[in-house]
């Protein structure tokens, strides 16, 4: 079954570090694709913070 997770940037969290963590738990055949984006958010003060996405598509061991 092909399956997608998305990990999102949080004020906590990163989205690299947990998407790596995660695709070290797959073996290399089991992923598809991976998709990154990132967007500029206007914090406080205007100060600019860069939110990032990353979609893994990959394959269930069924």
């Amino acid at each position: 079954m092909i399956q997608v997770k998305e990990f999102l940037d949080t004020d906590s969290s990163y989205a690299e570090s947990r998407a790596n963590q995660f695709l070290a738990e797959l073996t290399d055949d089991q992923v598809i694709n991976v998709c990154y984006g990132s967007i500029l958010k206007t914090g406080k003060h205007d100060a600019g913070l860069q939110r990032s996405s990353i979609l893994i598509v990959y394959k269930t061991k069924e």
